[in-house]
């Protein structure tokens, strides 16, 4: 008897009203924010494509450095792809809609425990990834400095470095911030898990 009384309860949970229904209905507004980096995905592949085209093409007139520069701007183009990947699949999943691909064979294992916390985490990382490319990049090229033929400054090296270090530092700090805010809830856990 109590399941029968129980079922209209349920069903006034499961409706919103007007006002909550639209509040939550404006997740779906996210959809071509994501449509669109799916579409940035695509012209980096293109890029990709031209990148390799390129090194392919130049493969016996390239020098060593010119080789490894080239490599590097695949990698690069790689990073960014997978940061995309993240933003569009975590960011899709945390915000807007769950994509039920439990027991999925090609379900990616970051997933599973993705969340807003972990999601800034892994795309905090991955920016630094990018950044120590240009980095190393900027550092390869920095020995044509003195010759004048360098695409930087000194002063170009000088802040590229600071801003590495920036971003190191920031993330960092939302780890820190984020074990901070998650031993709370871990501690609560356990207790109740006793």
């Amino acid at each position: 008897m109590s399941a029968i009384s129980d079922a209209p309860a349920l069903a006034k949970r499961g409706s919103l009203r007007p006002i909550p229904m639209l509040i939550f209905g404006s997740r779906w507004l996210q959809l071509p924010l994501y449509v669109g980096l799916i579409i940035a995905q695509a012209v980096y592949v293109v890029l990709f494509l031209k990148e390799l085209w390129h090194l392919f093409a130049h493969a016996f007139d390239f020098s060593e450095q010119q080789i490894m520069l080239a490599v590097l701007g695949l990698i690069d183009v790689v990073m960014i792809s997978n940061l995309l990947v993240m933003v569009i699949v975590g960011g899709y999943e945390t915000f807007v809609s769950r994509l039920n691909l439990q027991g999925h064979p090609d379900e990616p294992e970051w997933l599973s425990h993705v969340n807003a916390s972990a999601l800034k985490i892994k795309l905090a990382m991955a920016i630094i990834g990018i950044s120590s490319i240009h980095l190393l990049r900027t550092f390869i090229e920095a020995g044509a400095l003195s010759s004048g033929k360098a695409n930087y400054t000194e002063t170009g090296v000088m802040w590229q470095t600071i801003i590495h270090c920036v971003f190191i530092l920031s993330a960092i700090g939302i780890a820190i911030v984020d074990k901070l805010s998650n031993d709370p809830i871990e501690g609560a856990k356990q207790q109740v898990a006793h």
